[in-house]
């Protein structure tokens, strides 16, 4: 079997034999990242090798893609194919597909080739490495057809990466402590849903009941205390041998957004279940006691209220919130209650902070930072601060054929005016992000000049002084665009969120467990809300982020990690639990 320190130790020549069958007849990237060594982990390796890839010229690059066979194509059907990718194909079925299959991927492979100018690549082992469906490869190749030229050609590098890293691997006879378990975790709590479509998991359905009892017997199973508390919180403890040792806290939430991914929030509860199982089955103790606990509710999805979950354990859970009803009516009191918990008893779930050591959360990017940059981790700096709002507009319907376009009181009109103001005062600043991702004309008829209009309004920033100035002059210029066009209007806030930023002691003892791990440290912001902003109330907080697939695609089902991320990941934070004093 190979091994790391034999290819360190071996000369250049054995070097690049051994390592011919990784990035397909080519050769010359091992030659070139040869130079690099020694590698102190597996990861700089592949890292040394993605390099070379990275800083080849385009032509060297395409030259690369191309040495790849079409999927089923007819090398594939001539047995012409290296070793590796009969291995992978044959993963996947693409060996045996149907007459329709195959002449779907047929016409796929020469519509690419047309549109791209080199073949279709995909690591068809997918992000757990145990292949994917034929209906999966054929509906991806469909999907990136759309792509523009430049960001296909950087994607299919990045599938060559994963082919490698998996092909490494095998070479190596690596086999994952903790990315496997994690996957098949999400998969299994991924198929627990609200809707038969998609993956909905809503505050205190059903769905979101059965997603709490499962983790709650894998909390069990890994050897933590296990309780789930008034608010719907699953909290486990893995307790230190000295009663009196203060807890340090790590976590997510496990509810979704409406069709929504299967590693958001959820990574971060799985994570460190999948380290406490390993810590109990060595029978080791951390010097503190370590409390993973998935969030009830982050996303509002239900009530329109966020981070009900963390709140409660922060002790700022806003009982009037009880009373608001979801769409069929139904209070979160009620919903509550029918799930089995007394809503009375949240006040009593909140944490003493002097019994605290701090809160650590892994989550996925939920962006294309770390996928365009290379790097399966990134050390969060801070979470930008939330002002979001649900804006109505009243105008006056009217005939579409009768009224002249200067007597019309349009409240749709009203609301583009809105979206492109918040586009335009949002662009060109550092950190500040402005989105209205809904709009809705209630009622609405093609014939008929809209009288009403809905729009949400979501404003983030890392600087505070910087977001309000923007919501400031956005309400400002709603009020005017109004006025003008002779539109009532009213706002409720939904969220009013601070920025949090990460402790910089957490941040440097994350990074130096990214840089022990042969990565190195890369540092970004947090565009998107997480429960350590809630938890940095009562605590000092730090994220590590993951990257995701798909062009860093999130709150999608396209959502998608790999099981070596996830992997790298765990022992990170393993890492950083071992050291943390």
């Amino acid at each position: 079997m190979t091994t790391l320190d034999h290819l360190n130790s071996c000369d250049t020549a054995t070097f690049v034999d051994t390592l011919r069958g990784i990035y397909e007849h080519s050769p010359w990237i091992p030659e070139r990242a040869a130079a690099r060594r020694p590698f102190a982990t597996l990861a700089a390796l592949k890292l040394a090798l993605q390099h070379a890839v990275t800083q080849a010229a385009e032509d060297e690059q395409l030259s690369l893609l191309r040495a790849h066979p079409e999927l089923a194509g007819k090398a594939a059907i001539a047995g012409e194919l290296t070793l590796e990718s009969t291995g992978e194909q044959a993963a996947s079925g693409l060996d045996r597909c149907s007459a329709e299959e195959f002449a779907s991927l047929h016409r796929l492979n020469a519509a690419y080739n047309d549109r791209f100018g080199f073949p279709f690549i995909l690591a068809v082992k997918g992000p757990t490495g145990k292949g994917l469906t034929r209906q999966a490869i054929i509906a991806t190749f469909e999907r990136r057809l759309k792509h523009r030229r430049q960001d296909e050609l950087q994607e299919a590098l990045r599938q060559v990466h994963r082919i490698a890293e998996i092909r490494l691997n095998a070479l190596l006879g690596v086999e994952l402590a903790f990315g496997p378990a994690i996957m098949a975790w999400a998969e299994e709590i991924g198929a627990i849903s609200d809707d038969e479509q998609g993956l909905t998991c809503a505050y205190m359905t059903p769905a979101h009941r059965q997603t709490a009892a499962k983790l709650a017997d894998w909390m069990r199973q890994a050897g933590m205390d296990v309780h789930v508390d008034a608010a719907g919180n699953v909290a486990g403890r893995y307790a230190a041998i000295d009663p009196a040792a203060k807890t340090l806290i790590t976590g997510s939430h496990y509810d979704t957004v409406r069709n929504g991914g299967k590693y958001d929030g959820r990574l971060g509860i799985l994570l460190p279940i999948a380290i406490v199982r390993e810590l109990h089955r060595r029978g080791e103790r951390l010097p503190y006691h370590l409390e993973v606990i998935g969030f009830a509710e982050e996303e509002g999805v239900r009530f329109r209220s966020t981070f009900l979950g963390s709140h409660a354990v922060t002790g700022h859970f806003d009982l009037s919130l009880l009373e608001r009803q979801d769409a069929g009516g139904v209070t979160m009191r009620e919903a509550l209650l029918q799930a089995g918990h007394d809503p009375q008893q949240i006040p009593a779930i909140a944490r003493d902070p002097a019994g605290l050591l701090g809160y650590v959360e892994v989550h996925i990017e939920q962006g294309p930072v770390l996928l365009e940059k290379g790097l399966p981790l990134g050390v969060v700096t801070a979470i930008a601060g939330s002002s979001r709002y649900l804006v109505e507009l009243e105008g006056l319907a009217s005939h579409a054929g009768t009224t002249p376009m200067t007597m019309r009181r349009d409240a749709a009109a009203a609301a583009a005016e809105i979206v492109l103001l918040v586009e335009q005062r949002c662009s060109g600043q550092a950190a500040l992000v402005g989105t209205v991702g809904q709009l809705q004309v209630p009622d609405g008829s093609v014939n008929v000049v809209p009288g009403r209009c809905r729009l949400s309004l979501d404003i983030r920033s890392a600087f505070d002084d910087g977001r309000i100035a923007a919501v400031r002059d956005v309400m400002d210029g709603i009020a005017a665009i109004c006025a003008r066009r002779g539109i009532e209007f009213t706002v409720e806030q939904l969220v009013e969120a601070e920025a949090a930023p990460c402790a910089p002691r957490l941040m440097d003892r994350l990074g130096e467990a990214v840089q022990r791990a042969g990565l190195p440290r890369f540092d970004l912001l947090s565009g998107a809300g997480h429960d350590a902003m809630a938890m940095a109330a009562v605590t000092e907080v730090a994220m590590l982020f993951t990257r995701c697939g798909n062009g860093g695609i999130s709150h999608n089902p396209l959502e998608t990690m790999t099981a070596d991320d996830a992997d790298i990941a765990a022992r990170v934070l393993l890492d950083f639990l071992r050291r943390y004093r």
